[in-house]
């Protein structure tokens, strides 16, 4: 997915984990962080304390929405996605990919990934892999900077 390009539609999700959510309920008044993980990906878990501080410290000014990308057969468990949820506290909303409709919409081949959409829905940013939190926090602010420049 090249930068600025438009959010795709959260559609073919074989069930929504922690509430639902659409597009058009996040775009237009906050910048939107998706994040994609897996109940096998171990950089995954080790990165979703972050995501989760990531998640708190911005929750006025950023939505957050969790997509759980299956590996194996063996990620589609949904009890075992329940689980690994509850236990790393991911509370936003998961949308569970177990098809991998919205990981081909989204052109994404990796856990962890993030995706930093503007309030309007453009990519703004992307980065894969369990480091770069600093990178990520750093790109967020950049685009909640802008929107404040434009209030």
């Amino acid at each position: 997915m090249k930068l600025r390009t438009q959010m795709p539609e959260l559609q073919g999700a074989t069930t929504w984990l922690n509430g639902e959510t659409t597009k058009s309920e996040l775009v237009g008044e906050k910048p939107t962080l998706i994040h994609f993980w897996s109940i096998s990906c171990h950089l995954c878990k080790e990165a979703m304390p972050d995501v989760n501080n990531f998640r708190d410290q911005y929750k006025d000014e950023l939505n957050v929405v969790a997509v759980h990308m299956p590996r194996s057969e063996d990620d589609t468990n949904l009890e075992e996605i329940k689980k690994v949820a509850a236990e790393h506290d991911i509370t936003q909303p998961i949308f569970v990919d177990s098809e991998l409709k919205l990981s081909d919409a989204f052109e994404n081949q990796y856990v962890p990934a993030y995706y930093v959409f503007d309030k309007d829905g453009q990519l703004r940013h992307f980065q894969a892999g369990g480091s770069g939190m600093k990178m990520l926090e750093k790109r967020v602010n950049r685009v909640l900077d802008e929107m404040k420049k434009e209030d």
